[in-house]
């Protein structure tokens, strides 16, 4: 068996496989949607304050996923989203979908699927690595990073380059964009567009909606951010504890596994902060928290489309991020920037980033649980039960099988002639129709990221932090999902047999270290 599940939002409807819904035999429209950058913590069904009742709703109408884990870098997440691949040469490069892999576009569209994309593509803006390339009919969006929200053809500030980033339909690249242009909503317009028209086409459609937010630059409307006003004055630290106990009295975590950690030894408190910074560190998050409530509020239209056109029975919606929150500040604390406005360009920086993460440890880029931990949402009212929770330890890389086995899709051993690298995620079917208590990976998970590394076999994860003291700390998920013991000493034939699948896997995937 086959399947997989993705940050994102997906549609699937094909109940039969899932023992719902029996009186039809149509294979599921499929929807992904990821956020970007956007931290575990961040949306209400996991603990967050921010406004998400469009995400909420996914909660209630479907599963949720607690330990399901990304590549912890925008880049080589979405390549082994789309591949069902671990990324090759340590994920360096930004083209990274080669000629012996096959995309969810391609496979699908093999499987009679309609395909489209809307959003952030990130794997190439030149052929052969564009979306419509890779399987992609319809395609819209940042082949490129992150850009300005209301105008793309902003270029970057000098002290992130000073580049102009690539926006693209199909093959076609845009260089200029309407007034009341701004990202979050002209991607949620595209993918209503191309979802109208592929159900009106009578088949089954898969689409990618990849949002942008909340990744820096911080942009959002006046309005949006007025509705946060004022609600970060306590600061991260308060902000932690207030996310941290709420997650405690709603059951998503027990403090018996998820001891909370305590501030990041690279954070400062609150009260360390000059009186006269504070107002613009709360405008930092108040922005932050405005550009998730925008985004939940254009998911909504997608699932308003869903009712309207009759197929949110059958229609599963997976909602999951790319990586942890970002702690990243090119060029600085920036504290000459106001946020929000288009002629500005801000980040919220490792101390709200950190309060983002909660309950975990450090961020993006970093192979601990606060950089490879992603809150995956997944609905399809045919086949899921809503409201239930699970503990299945999954991975973006079954995205793949996942959806083959719910489309009735074969993987390929090979495309124009050349062999394909086989599927390295599982399908998590049997997770998606029942609780599934004994279901347990067949491998271990494993992750690099220029230097940081991990993997992770049952309760028992290997870590290696890029840039910290060299070696591997050893933590045990089971008893300490937030990392805050390192048992490394104390069961060294573990961590070298650990280590050593490491340094295989790392081999046969071209990873140098």
């Amino acid at each position: 068996m086959r399947a997989g599940i993705f940050i994102v939002l997906l549609i699937f409807s094909w109940a039969p496989l899932m023992g719902a819904n029996p009186g039809t035999s149509d294979p599921p429209n499929i929807i992904l949607i990821m956020a970007d950058d956007m931290g575990w913590s961040d949306i209400g069904s996991f603990g967050g304050e921010i406004e998400t009742p469009n995400l909420d709703r996914l909660a209630k109408e479907g599963k949720r996923f607690t330990q399901f884990y990304n590549n912890a870098k925008c880049t080589t997440t979405r390549a082994s989203l789309l591949t069902g691949l671990y990324p090759r040469n340590g994920g360096q490069g930004i083209e990274l979908l080669s000629g012996n892999m096959v995309t969810l576009g391609e496979a699908l569209g093999d499987a009679g699927y309609l395909t489209g994309l809307s959003g952030k593509w990130h794997n190439g803006s030149k052929a052969p690595h564009r979306p419509l390339d890779r399987g992609f009919q319809h395609s819209y969006g940042l082949w490129d990073g992150g850009c300005n929200f209301f105008d793309p053809s902003i270029p970057d500030p000098p002290f992130k380059g000073g580049r102009t980033r690539f926006f693209g339909r199909d093959d076609q690249r845009l260089t200029e964009f309407p007034d009341d242009f701004f990202t979050t909503t002209a991607f949620t317009d595209h993918a209503i567009e191309t979802i109208r028209r592929h159900a009106a086409a009578g088949k089954p459609f898969f689409h990618y909606l990849a949002h942008t937010a909340p990744h820096y630059p911080l942009h959002a409307s006046p309005e949006d951010i007025a509705k946060f006003k004022g609600r970060y004055a306590g600061g991260w630290d308060e902000l932690r504890k207030a996310r941290y106990e709420r997650q405690v009295k709603m059951g998503l975590i027990d403090p018996a596994v998820f001891p909370e950690p305590g501030p990041n030894p690279d954070n400062r408190s609150w009260e360390s902060i000059p009186a006269g910074e504070r107002a613009w560190e709360e405008r930092r998050m108040e922005v932050y928290a405005a550009m998730v409530y925008r985004m939940d509020l254009e998911i909504g239209r997608v699932l308003d489309l869903l009712n309207e056109l009759g197929i949110a029975e059958n229609t599963l919606v997976a909602f999951l991020s790319d990586n942890g929150a970002c702690s990243e500040e090119p060029g600085g604390r920036l504290t000459d920037q106001m946020f929000g406005p288009a002629e500005f360009y801000g980040h919220v920086g490792p101390d709200w980033a950190y309060a983002q993460n909660t309950p975990f440890r450090y961020y993006k880029s970093t192979t601990y649980e606060g950089g490879v931990a992603t809150p995956l949402l997944v609905r399809w009212p045919a086949a899921i039960e809503g409201g239930t929770t699970t503990d299945t330890v999954g991975h973006i890389i079954d995205f793949m099988p996942t959806f083959l086995e719910l489309a009735g899709g074969e993987y390929p051993l090979s495309r124009n002639g050349e062999p394909i690298i086989q599927e390295e995620g599982i399908s998590l079917v049997p997770v998606l129709k029942s609780d599934a208590a004994d279901f347990e990976r067949p491998a271990p998970l494993f992750w690099n990221w220029a230097g940081s590394r991990a993997v992770r076999e049952g309760d028992w994860k290997l870590v290696w932090k890029k840039g910290g003291k060299k070696g591997w700390e050893l933590y045990q998920l089971g008893t300490d999902r937030t990392e805050t013991k390192n048992r490394a000493d104390e069961n060294a034939a573990l961590l070298e047999r650990m280590a050593r699948k490491w340094e295989a896997w790392a081999t046969l995937t071209g990873v140098k270290y």
